[in-house]
């Protein structure tokens, strides 16, 4: 191999590292999977995407939001697409211009809250279009929310409205005023629900952890 070469190929190496590393700081979805096709019933996303079910029975252990609670608060905001934005205003009522808000991903986390959390639980490498970091993201949240306003992890309903309006605002009252946000609340409220009916009848089939489980004799 030449110099000139060896040169190429230190420059397309570092470029390929490069890559690689702003990929994973920035949560590229590149390799997300699609959204599931039945959304409205969570064992059949679950059997779709098994790791799912991974990722969220791990933030409830860690946390202790339940899992349909975390699976409805994602369907609400992203309905399980992972690099969804909201869309931009128009200036002039046809040019795009800004976002409304800095929200990206699964749970659609606005960029201060979601450094807060890579500071307090999270890394430098979590990223909003990850599952895992989804579902950790939304029990770190919900923890904090039950801190700080007495909400219990059993109450979507309100779970929902302090993560829309902030603990301060949920203290404070804000979603009183909105018909809309307390609207959302409750639908999030009734998707938990039937997500928790739906997963307690086929729970065991996610539940095979080691090399030798299979449904359905696995550990609870």
């Amino acid at each position: 191999m030449s110099k000139h070469d060896r040169n190429t190929f230190r420059e397309a190496a570092r470029s390929m590292i490069a890559l690689g590393m702003l990929l994973a700081l920035s949560g590229c979805a590149v390799f997300a999977p699609d959204p599931p096709q039945r959304q409205d019933n969570l064992c059949e996303i679950f059997r779709e995407q098994p790791d799912w079910y991974d990722a969220a029975r791990a933030s409830q252990e860690k946390w202790g939001t339940p899992i349909a609670t975390q699976m409805a608060f994602i369907k609400r905001e992203s309905s399980y697409r992972a690099a969804i934005r909201p869309p931009r205003t128009k200036l002039l009522g046809f040019i795009p211009w800004k976002r409304p808000s800095s929200a990206y991903g699964y749970a659609q986390a606005q960029d201060p809250v979601w450094e807060e959390y890579q500071d307090d639980a999270g890394s430098l490498f979590s990223g909003r279009t990850d599952m895992d970091d989804a579902t950790d993201f939304i029990g770190w949240y919900n923890a904090r929310t039950h801190r700080s306003t007495g909400v219990s992890l059993n109450n979507p309903e309100h779970l929902y409205l302090a993560y829309h309006e902030g603990q301060g605002g949920y203290k404070r009252g804000s979603y009183r005023g909105k018909p809309g946000v307390q609207r959302a609340a409750r639908d999030v409220a009734t998707t938990a629900s039937r997500y928790q009916a739906q997963l307690n009848s086929c729970e065991a089939e996610f539940q095979c952890d080691g090399a030798f489980e299979f449904w359905p004799f696995c550990r609870e």
